[in-house]
């Protein structure tokens, strides 16, 4: 726990930085609502509950203040490319997801409290006008009902039907200097005929909650109308290659698209639906001529495009033929970091092996480069798959890496790790029968594949032995269950020592 601290400590400070905020929020509005002379006579009718509607409500404004700010990606992905260049600051801006949840707690919480409270107020109401009521909550819920009075109590005879405005009521300031509530409140029989208590006057605090969220609401609106205008370019399908495997690739042009490796951009297809946007990460380079995404046929969307796009046809279209596709990006990701790491892990489960394609073409093409300069060192490589086929459109990329480093003397580079989960006997016969061969009799690598799953607490000892005292990066894209181990490796082989081997872990989410 001490170490996952440590590793997290901006994330843990920005969380308690939160807390703190709500707290003081909470705390602070409460008491004010406590011991404000202006509610005094709210309180008698309505006890706590008055402040514990106000106190919750406050938090509430400040958590939809929030709530819109770590899911405006186009913000975020500015962020990452200008302001937020470190890369512990980065990190933080791929917890968005995670941030943002958080902030949703916040809102159902204080949601829950502010109607549970005002429940309450509504029935202490009521009940002020019962025979149990004490003579001044009964004289309070009788202002109202003349002429140049103002009410307190919203329910004011069995024949309301609804409440005007205003539910919560106080003193209003011009009253407070007539009357002084402290010698009132106890001589309340005296009230219209003495002087010095005339009849108390209300008013209701104007409507704020629009201040606090107008400035998201704006910044939202911004998104959307970004997305609209990216929505009106021009993208052209180059090319489309249907897998074996059951996975689509799309190849791409727009104008002025520029990327990132290991970014992603949300796809539309407009004769599949109007409303429709999903991610995919791009799994080409930025040295491509095109971009490219890879998406696997696994929902009722991803079936369409295979339909419309003919892929289960095998035969060829004319691109003018194919139907029109909207792209709203690239947007920034956690993997785009793995080039500031010394060392980096990347590890990828299934289909999520697609934001590493992106990011091994780049090296692949920096090391065709002669003066291309990678800050990264080493690059360890894990791909959990259950589906032998699925390896197959990415094999050719891993062989000509691997052709690549060991021409230039740097077959250290890049140590890859493919482990096969799902076999049949027939496939385990074939493999015995060719394993003395020099490639893997799957995937066609000198790495041959594993057959199982890793022993991620042997994978990480070695890592850490073989690079004590450095900063290590680890990406990975799958399920959430892999993604917890991974975490609790990470903060396992993490040194308490700062100046020791420090895993730092980067989820992949959108």
């Amino acid at each position: 726990m001490g170490i996952w601290i440590l590793n997290e400590s901006l994330s843990v400070l920005l969380v308690l930085l939160w807390f703190g905020i709500n707290f003081y929020l909470f705390t602070d509005t409460f008491f004010w609502y406590e011991s404000e002379d202006a509610y005094l006579y709210t309180r008698v009718m309505l006890g706590s509950a008055l402040a514990w509607a106000r106190a919750s409500a406050t938090c509430l404004n400040f958590n939809c203040l929030l709530i819109l700010l770590p899911v405006s990606r186009n913000l975020i992905s500015f962020l990452r490319g200008s302001f937020c260049r470190r890369t512990i600051l980065r990190r933080q801006l791929d917890k968005n997801i995670t941030f943002h949840k958080i902030i949703a707690y916040g809102v159902a919480v204080n949601a829950t409290i502010h109607i549970i409270a005002h429940l309450v107020n509504i029935e202490l109401f009521h009940l002020s006008h019962s025979k149990q009521a004490g003579d001044l909550r009964k004289k309070l819920s009788g202002i109202g009902g003349n002429p140049n009075e103002s009410y307190l109590n919203p329910i004011r005879s069995y024949d309301t039907r609804n409440i005007e405005s205003h539910l919560i009521r106080g003193q209003t300031n011009q009253s407070l200097l007539v009357h002084n509530v402290s010698y009132c409140k106890d001589h309340y029989w005296e009230w219209e005929r003495s002087a010095q208590c005339p009849l108390p006057q209300f008013s209701g605090n104007g409507p704020s909650a629009w201040k606090w969220v107008l400035g998201p609401v704006i910044l939202h609106i911004c998104e959307r109308m970004i997305r609209l205008w990216r929505f009106q370019q021009e993208v052209v399908v180059t090319k489309v290659v249907s897998h074996a495997s059951g996975v689509l690739e799309l190849q791409l042009k727009k104008r002025g698209f520029k990327m990132e490796p290991g970014q992603y951009i949300f796809l539309q297809c407009p004769a599949i639906s109007q409303l429709e946007w999903h991610p995919f990460t791009l799994t080409s380079a930025p040295e491509d001529d095109f971009f490219s995404v890879h998406i696997r046929s696994v929902g009722n969307w991803t079936e369409a495009i295979f339909r419309t796009f003919g892929a289960h046809e095998k035969t060829y279209k004319e691109p003018w033929k194919l139907p029109r596709l909207a792209v709203d990006g690239p947007l920034g990701a956690a993997v785009t970091d793995v080039f500031q790491y010394p060392i980096s892990v990347c590890i990828a489960a299934g289909i999520g092996v697609t934001p590493f394609a992106s990011i091994l073409k780049s090296i692949w093409y920096k090391n065709c480069n002669q003066n291309a300069q990678l800050r990264v060192e080493k690059v360890y490589f894990y791909w959990i798959c259950r589906d032998p086929s699925a390896f197959e459109w990415f094999a050719d990329l891993l062989c000509l890496l691997e052709a690549q480093m060991a021409k230039k003397g740097k077959a250290y580079f890049l140590s890859y790790h493919i482990f096969l989960t799902d076999w049949d006997e027939s496939q385990a016969t074939h493999i015995a029968l060719h394993y003395e061969k020099k490639v893997d009799v799957i995937t066609g690598l000198r790495q041959k594949t594993f057959y199982g799953r890793p022993n991620w607490d042997t994978e990480f000892k070695q890592i850490a032995e073989n690079h004590p005292g450095n900063r290590i990066g680890v990406f990975f894209c799958g399920s959430k269950t892999l993604s917890r181990n991974l975490q609790k490796m990470c903060s396992r082989y993490s040194s308490t020592d700062p100046r020791g081997i420090q895993f730092y872990y980067n989820k992949e989410s959108f």
